[in-house]
């Protein structure tokens, strides 16, 4: 995510999206499924990077599993947010500033690659395919749509059919093993379905 208007939104915003999602223990047990779902075939102590790790509480939950992990994110008052809170050492950089390669056992990406624009993705989805280790696990959290804007606060969002998702995935040379659907309210406070997607190289 690079966008100006977004990444100001979420300047502005930190503390108050800290408070509401951030609290590493407010966690339902689909959540703890979606974990558990991307743990599977990780091997012991293997890395992970948290891909837009907003306030840290999903690298601190991941850390505490018992992975290693790094955590990377465009914002960097979201990422002083999960210093002080989880004591992470956050990357402040954009989607296109990952660069490495067979790299990460794992990478979750949560609700960050729907910043990016549709133009964009299948670019981030190779550089995270290229990321990661032969089979690699990957976490993707998205909201369902069809198109591309920005919402009330004036936060860039991009969203995907679930058939889409899958597709894309598949182009990048993933497989996916399990989806989820869920309803949720976020910043802006407007419930919308999302999807989640477990997947491996």
């Amino acid at each position: 995510m690079s966008d100006r208007e977004t990444l100001s939104v979420y300047a502005e915003a930190a503390s108050e999206y800290a408070q509401k999602f951030a609290r590493i223990d407010d966690i339902d047990m689909d959540q703890l499924s979606d974990l558990k779902a991307f743990f599977e075939g990780l091997p012991e102590g293997g890395l992970v990077l948290d891909l837009g790790c907003g306030p840290g509480q999903w690298a601190a939950k991941i850390r505490a599993a018992g992975y290693s992990v790094e955590a990377m994110d465009a914002s960097p008052e979201m990422a002083k947010l999960a210093k002080d809170a989880f004591d992470l050492d956050v990357t402040v950089a954009t989607f296109d500033d990952l660069k490495t390669e067979a790299h990460f056992d794992g990478i979750w990406a949560n609700f960050s690659l729907l910043h990016a624009p549709r133009a964009d993705f299948p670019a981030h989805l190779a550089r995270i395919k290229r990321a990661l280790k032969p089979a690699g696990k990957f976490h993707i959290g998205m909201k369902l749509g069809a198109e591309e804007g920005r919402d009330k606060l004036g936060r860039f969002y991009a969203y995907y059919g679930e058939d889409e998702l899958s597709r894309l995935l598949k182009a990048a040379g993933f497989t996916v093993t399990r989806s989820r659907r869920g309803n949720g309210a976020g910043l802006a406070g407007g419930v919308e379905t999302f999807v989640i997607l477990t997947a491996h190289g």
